[in-house]
């Protein structure tokens, strides 16, 4: 059995500030874009912690299944607004940056639909959950219910 590594007890500090930058950029936005959000990086990165972790965290504030199952292809799917249209294609967008930059049609539905500082808090948010998925997968880490339960 591989030992994990917990970041939180390896690096508590920064830990802690990661979090802090984390809570941060989520304030301005609705708790459950924030999810949606949130679930379809964690999708593209292929995080099973984070989307384990977020898809609970939807439903608790009170997400359908149907809207999370569909997150996958939400480009098909009528049942998200056109806010939550632009902030997926915004996530796509800063998320798959290494298949090329395809970002201007997405900031232009960006603008449309959130406030420059939204903007800014989004996009902030969409590289935290990045980074928040290249800790979980590159750990192996798996947390169930605020505790590492999982040892590679």
């Amino acid at each position: 059995m591989t030992k994990v590594t917990d970041p939180y007890a390896a690096a508590p500090t920064l830990m802690k500030q990661w979090m802090a930058a984390s809570m941060a950029a989520e304030k301005s936005l609705d708790k459950t874009l924030v999810e949606l959000v949130k679930i379809r990086s964690s999708i593209l990165n292929g995080c099973a912690n984070c989307i384990n972790m977020h898809t609970v965290d939807a439903r608790a504030h009170g997400e359908t299944e149907q809207r999370i199952y569909l997150l996958a292809a939400w480009h098909e799917a009528p049942v998200y607004t056109d806010r939550e249209r632009a902030a997926l294609a915004w996530t796509d967008a800063l998320t798959k940056l290494s298949e090329g930059h395809t970002q201007k049609a997405a900031k232009e539905a960006l603008e449309a639909h959130f406030t420059p500082e939204e903007q800014v808090n989004l996009t902030v948010m969409i590289n935290v959950i990045n980074g928040w998925n290249r800790i979980a997968v590159g750990f192996d880490l798996w947390y169930e219910g605020g505790v590492l339960v999982k040892a590679a």
